[in-house]
């Protein structure tokens, strides 16, 4: 009773207030909804319990729905982990090489980024998902990789309860004519009868589910790969984008330089044991990282450093070339476009053609960053901030800039 109290604190229940989001609502009742019509499927007219084989299909739906439950409060509650309020390093000559957080007001650690969701700085922060409505991080992404390969396995095996249970429920009512089609929804012929009997009403929702089901096997499913490509380099999404950015700055410079990122243990199971332990608990403290040989503490943040004062890899100045109304998921912009749409809270920006704006990161299909709303390029101007496709927009070229930009811009260069 008494360790129970230990762990269930007035802080805790606090964190309940993270379920009212329509992100959490959602993936729960998604969850709710194919694991309980999957049960209901296998035992009144698929697999009943009392045979050897419905109860083993039975127990390993239980397990799938405890298993994604379980990752997913995890990777909602247990939470990224965030920078001590006014942490700074050890060693007070290395603040030179960190950028300071005036709304923590303290240091950012390696690898640590500040979220405007949350109001606080995460350690190691991949993205904000509004889907467990707290950011992925440090202490939490190997619960929330989990989560997304458990979902799919789990999908898919609810998938295959659904679709047996009509095949097997209808495949003796079909009675196929040259010119009609008899469907006969009577109760199912089986020995014993089914107490329920397999109706109109029973065939929609199992159908609605298998559509839940699959699309979800699919849509976290990409997630799951897009996670596991970047955990074996031991990488997060922003970290990607910084590399890409560092790459790019040497390109256009012409510099005698490789950028190697430094947290990449060279080999793809030691990245991996970076983030997934027997324990469950991940490796370092979350402030300090090790790193290959030949890089320091600081080498990616001193790279973010030198991206900062280049304004030209900070922000990529793109052209708008076609409009975009601001959808979401925009249908008008092709499969892939459609398909990967960000998963974010952060709002989509409205184009139009001959518009500029200034991409600072980006998927393969997707930018973030601002459009300008004036003809100045300055610091503290009025800006527009989100995500666009970038099949909309096309990078101004570096020899013609001066001549494309707004006077504004001219003046400023």
């Amino acid at each position: 009773m008494g360790s129970s109290c230990s762990v269930i604190k007035f802080e805790n229940l606090q964190e309940l207030k993270r379920l009212c989001h329509w992100g959490p609502i959602i993936a729960l009742g998604v969850i709710a909804i194919c694991s309980m019509m999957a049960m209901i499927d296998s035992v009144l007219w698929y697999w009943p319990l009392h045979t050897t084989g419905g109860s083993v299909n039975f127990i390993m739906l239980i397990n799938w729905t405890v298993m994604i439950l379980y990752n997913y409060f995890n990777a909602m509650f247990v939470g990224p982990g965030f920078v001590p309020l006014g942490w700074k390093p050890e060693n007070s000559q290395d603040c030179m090489y960190l950028q300071y957080c005036q709304v923590c007001q303290a240091y950012k650690a390696p690898r640590s980024h500040h979220c405007r969701k949350c109001n606080r700085c995460v350690m190691k922060m991949d993205h904000h998902c509004p889907w467990i409505n707290n950011c992925c991080g440090y202490q939490n992404h190997a619960s929330f990789t989990l989560f997304l390969l458990l979902a799919p396995l789990g999908c898919i095996h609810a998938a295959f309860i659904f679709v047996m249970t009509m095949y097997t429920q209808l495949y003796n009512r079909l009675s196929f004519g040259w010119n009609t089609v008899k469907i006969d929804m009577s109760a199912a012929r089986r020995d014993p009868p089914p107490v329920i009997p397999f109706g109109l009403a029973a065939f929609a929702a199992t159908l609605f589910a298998l559509g839940l089901a699959l699309g979800t096997t699919i849509a976290v499913g990409m997630l799951f790969f897009i996670q596991m490509k970047i955990i074996l380099r031991n990488q997060t999404s922003i970290e990607s984008w910084i590399e890409e950015k560092a790459k790019d700055r040497i390109q256009y410079y012409q510099l005698d330089e490789v950028f190697v990122f430094p947290y990449d243990m060279g080999s793809r199971w030691k990245n991996f044991k970076q983030v997934f332990t027997w324990s469950g608990v991940p490796e370092g403290d979350g402030l300090e990282w090790p790193t290959r040989e030949g890089c320091h503490q600081y080498s990616l943040t001193i790279e973010q450093l030198k991206q900062k004062a280049d304004k030209r890899v900070r922000s990529v100045r793109y052209k708008v070339v076609e409009d975009y109304s601001g959808a979401c998921c925009p249908l008008n912009k092709g499969l892939r476009t459609f398909c990967t749409s960000p998963c974010t809270e952060e709002p989509r920006v409205r184009l139009r053609r001959g518009e500029f704006v200034l991409a600072t990161r980006g998927l393969r299909y997707w930018l973030y960053g601002d459009k300008i709303l004036d003809d100045s390029f300055t610091e503290g101007v009025s800006r527009m901030r989100g995500w666009f496709p970038r099949n909309c927009v096309e990078k101004c070229p570096c020899d013609a800039e001066t001549e494309q930009a707004p006077e504004g811009e001219k003046k400023n260069r």
